[in-house]
């Protein structure tokens, strides 16, 4: 199964997923904007609407969507509208990209039950989108953090 989400640079998120038990693979890369196969100097325009964003296959029998969904949420400010940490435009917003009907009734609810919980002062800004096309980002972008010595 695949599930997609931005929630920042894509760097630490995919290496946050990468490591958990029932994700089989991780990519890094950009959806949600106009511009067919953009290159990354292109998303840090902020002009192009894409998101970095990041897509994990996993299974199911090992791990839920909800529970990637937990992850999600634990690991970013979903209340930092377009912006996380240092890091400020709309392609480090928070969003989750959904790939059925499934995932947008688990991703809203998982929201709605966050935003009720009093967790945050302020309210939450994640979008949940339905999932567009997915470019992948360059090969230097892909398990950045691994590739580093940073995992």
């Amino acid at each position: 199964m695949k599930a997609t989400f931005g929630a920042g640079c894509f760097w630490h998120v995919e290496d946050l997923f990468r490591k958990t038990n029932g994700v089989v693979s991780t990519k890094v890369g950009y959806a949600g904007g106009m511009l067919p196969n953009p290159t990354y100097e292109e998303v840090c325009t902020d002009k192009t609407g894409h998101a970095e964003a990041v897509q994990v296959e996993y299974d199911p029998n090992i791990i839920t969507y909800d529970e990637l969904l937990d992850i999600f949420w634990t690991n970013h400010d979903p209340t930092s509208l377009n912006r996380q940490g240092p890091d400020v435009g709309k392609q480090y917003r928070s969003v989750v990209f959904f790939h059925d009907a499934s995932q947008k009734m688990a991703a809203e609810k998982s929201k709605d039950l966050l935003d009720k919980s009093g967790k945050y002062e302020k309210q939450i800004v994640t979008e949940i989108v339905p999932a567009p096309q997915f470019y992948n980002a360059e090969e230097y972008h892909q398990k950045y953090f691994q590739k580093h010595g940073l995992s």
